[in-house]
């Protein structure tokens, strides 16, 4: 059964992708909403008010045809809009214009700052991916060092890395122990240190605290310290421990900064 504007109701199916994974769900009731104010532009109050009788009818008729039973809301919306359009005739005398509808207008400005907003977040999306494969290639070919500075937001990838089961994720850990015991680069920020305990997992934390506490003890510090890395990843609770140990030594021995 068809509607005045070549609509048929259907039953909603779910919406997906080109490639079967979901997608942002249709908004039948926003189209159905605009529907009726593109219908409506230039009507007068009696004109609005026939057609708001005719959409009524409609429903009604529409009721009986199981296919229109599921319309994902447009039917409701479309009577909830004609009642408003008449309403506001009611007070204006038409002739309609979506232009000068108040209402209209407030909710196009919240769809830009909705756009506007989305628009952002894949942008942030992008730049997030941007540097997590930025970081990994530099792992995999071994220059992911001193040389490169850490900047905030390096967290986010590295987790975007580990989510993805990159087997580069364990050199860029390294490298943000490096990062975080040198306090360099982004570190160099004593809130984003503190900020750190709550985004970098503890394996990393336990390292750069041990590579801290070595450098306090005058041991280089450059290469050769793998292992620390390792004693990280199977134990940070002993490797904080040990960290604190040396630490401890070093404050006796005077070798505190």
């Amino acid at each position: 059964m068809n509607t005045s504007d070549g609509w048929r109701p259907r039953r909603v199916p779910e919406a997906r992708g080109r490639a079967g994974t979901p997608r942002a769900p249709v908004d039948y009731a926003k189209i159905g909403r605009s529907s009726v104010r593109r219908r409506a532009r230039g009507m007068t109050h009696s004109e609005a008010v026939a057609a708001l009788e005719a959409a009524e009818q409609q429903a009604h008729l529409d009721r009986r045809d199981e296919s229109a039973f599921d319309d994902g809301g447009r039917r409701a919306a479309e009577l909830a809009e004609w009642q408003r359009v008449v309403q506001l005739l009611a007070a204006t005398g038409g002739p309609y214009d979506p232009e000068a509808d108040v209402v209209v207008q407030e909710e196009l400005t919240e769809d830009r700052r909705r756009e506007e907003a989305e628009q952002q977040r894949r942008q942030e999306q992008q730049q997030l991916a941007d540097r997590a494969e930025e970081l990994a290639r530099l792992g995999g070919a071994g220059q992911l060092d001193r040389s490169v500075p850490s900047r905030a937001g390096d967290e986010a990838a590295r987790d975007l890395l580990e989510e993805n089961r990159d087997y580069r994720v364990a050199e860029v850990d390294a490298w943000l122990a490096r990062s975080l015991a040198d306090q360099s680069g982004h570190y160099a920020d004593p809130a984003a240190r503190t900020a750190a305990a709550g985004s970098l997992p503890v394996p990393v934390r336990a390292h750069a605290a041990l590579l801290a506490a070595l450098a306090r003890t005058g041991a280089p510090v450059g290469g050769g310290l793998e292992f620390a890395g390792r004693l990280a990843q199977a134990d940070p609770a002993a490797t904080t421990a040990l960290a604190a140990w040396l630490e401890t030594a070093a404050a006796v021995k005077g070798g505190t900064a």
